[in-house]
């Protein structure tokens, strides 16, 4: 099984225009990002895949494989589809270029289910993590429920499934990275919106629209993603305690 772990980044962004370079302990954040996937031990190449130069450029100084794509693209799931029209593997990881904290055995138990005998089950796959109690009323903090085989059945922005008695199994935070087979991924580029993504403006329910299958397993979500620089300003404080 080929394995590839693709960082999409780009310069736009309303809160945050040029993010992906921003400084952290004088490191460029995908410089961060890259590193982690490295260290998951699961790719057989790893790329940040981007439409600007300026990206490019850095990647090529610190020693990461760049290239690039449209500028169109209205999601992080689209740019892999390019990507894997030019670049062919098996397993494609989508892991967002704004998670310099993710952890890299996050990263390994989501690309796992792909990569065993039985992945001709499933489709695609990601992680979960326990949502404490503070994060359950939080609608930027995606939940998930799942099947008895750990198969995705819905994701919403509220706490499911809903207390109408003492809740029997804890509350799962979805956590944002992503493996897919090479024929989901570039069917996905192929789907218009779904109606209930559009409901609820989470790009994996038109997979589950779709009747594709998605496995969940336990990880461990990011302390932080940086949409605004008050966040990079937290992440620098976290990986300075870490590594300063």
């Amino acid at each position: 099984m080929r394995c590839m772990i693709v960082i999409p980044a780009r310069m736009a962004s309303t809160r945050f225009p040029a993010k992906p370079l921003c400084d952290l302990l004088g490191k460029p954040m995908i410089q961060w990002v890259y590193e982690r996937a490295v260290a998951s031990g699961v790719g057989d190449r790893v790329v940040v895949a981007t439409p600007d130069s300026e990206i490019l450029e850095r990647c090529a100084e610190f020693g990461a494989e760049g290239v690039i794509t449209r500028g169109d693209h209205p999601s992080g799931t689209d740019r892999l589809a390019e990507v894997a029209l030019s670049f062919e593997a098996d397993v494609y990881v989508n892991v967002q270029g704004d998670e310099p904290l993710i952890e890299p055995a996050s990263i390994a138990a989501c690309a796992r289910p792909l990569l065993e005998p039985a992945a001709d089950k499933v489709d695609l796959a990601s992680v979960y993590s326990p949502c404490s109690d503070e994060e359950l009323d939080n609608r930027a903090v995606v939940k998930v429920v799942t099947d008895l085989e750990g198969f995705a059945l819905y994701f919403s922005r509220h706490a499911i499934p809903y207390p109408r008695n003492d809740r029997p199994i804890p509350v799962k935070k979805h956590v944002g990275i992503y493996a897919y087979r090479r024929p989901t991924l570039l069917d996905f580029a192929k789907w218009e919106p779904t109606p209930l993504e559009r409901a609820e403006s989470l790009e994996q329910l038109r997979f589950l629209e779709h009747g594709r299958r998605m496995i969940l397993s336990e990880g461990k979500g990011s302390e932080l993603a940086v949409d605004t620089p008050e966040q990079a300003e937290e992440v620098r404080a976290i990986l300075a305690k870490r590594f300063g």
